[in-house]
C-alpha cells in the first residue's frame, strides 16, 4: 500500500490500482480528491470536509462514493443517490478494496463552552492505518501506522506524547500540521519521537511511503 501524504489532514492510500482518500478538506490541495474511488471524511469541520471538493471528485468519476457520518452525508447524499453512505462507531465496510472499521463518536474537547460534535476515525485494512481524524481514540486492535494529528487547537504535546504511547503503532507520520511552522517541528518532532516510544516519522505534501 502506498501512503500519500497531502497537506494538513488528508492522505491518500494507493493499492492494487484503486484509491481512497481521507479528510481531502479546505487546508488540502484543491485537487486533493481528484481520482478517488473512495472518500472517508472524519467530521464536518473545514479543514476536514469541503462540499465542493466531494461534488467535484463524484462527478468526475461516476463510480466514486463517500463513507462519512451523518452530519457530513446529509449535506451532500441527495445529490448523490446511493453514494453517500453514513456510517458510525463499530461499523465495517469495504470501500474500493479497503477493509474499513469505524472507532470513535465525538470530536475532542476544544474548550468546555463549545459542544462537541461527532468524529469518526477509520482503521485501515485490519490495523495497517489508523486515521483518527479530530480526536484521541484508541482502537480495540493493534495498529501499524498510525496517523498522528500532531498539532491543534484542541491538543498539548504531552496528550500527543501520550496518546502514540497508548496506540502503540510501529511508526506514526503526522497529518493535521497546516498550524504547524517550520520553526516549531524541530520541537515536535524531537520531543514526540524521544518520548513516543515507537518511530516518528514527517512526509511532506506530495509526499508518499510504502506502508
Amino acid at each position: 500500500m502506498k501512503l500519500t501524504k497531502k497537506s494538513h489532514a488528508c492522505v491518500r492510500l494507493d493499492k492494487e490500482g484503486r484509491t481512497l482518500v481521507i479528510d481531502p478538506g479546505g487546508f488540502s490541495e484543491a485537487d486533493a480528491a481528484a481520482g478517488a474511488d473512495a472518500i472517508l471524511v472524519t467530521h464536518e469541520h473545514p479543514d476536514h470536509f469541503d462540499e465542493g471538493r466531494l461534488r467535484a471528485a463524484l462527478e468526475a468519476n461516476p463510480a466514486a462514493e463517500i463513507w462519512t457520518l451523518k452530519s457530513v452525508a446529509d449535506r451532500i447524499a441527495p445529490a448523490f443517490p446511493g453514494r453517500v453512505h453514513t456510517v458510525g462507531h463499530g461499523d465495517a465496510f469495504t470501500a474500493a478494496g479497503f477493509e474499513v472499521q469505524v472507532h470513535g463518536e465525538l470530536h475532542a474537547v476544544i474548550h468546555p463552552d463549545i459542544p462537541r460534535i461527532t468524529n469518526v476515525g477509520y482503521l485501515i485494512d485490519g490495523g495497517r492505518i489508523f486515521h483518527p481524524g479530530d480526536a484521541l481514540t484508541v482502537p480495540d486492535q493493534p495498529v501499524e501506522t498510525l496517523m498522528l494529528p500532531v498539532m491543534a487547537p484542541w491538543s498539548k504535546i504531552s496528550e500527543v506524547i501520550d496518546y502514540v504511547r497508548e496506540v502503540g503503532p510501529r511508526r506514526a507520520y503526522d497529518v493535521h500540521d497546516a498550524l504547524l511552522t517550520d520553526l516549531a517541528r524541530p520541537i515536535y518532532d524531537r520531543q514526540i519521537g524521544a518520548l513516543g516510544g515507537t518511530d516518528h516519522l514527517r512526509l511532506t505534501p506530495g509526499e508518499s511511503a510504502d506502508v
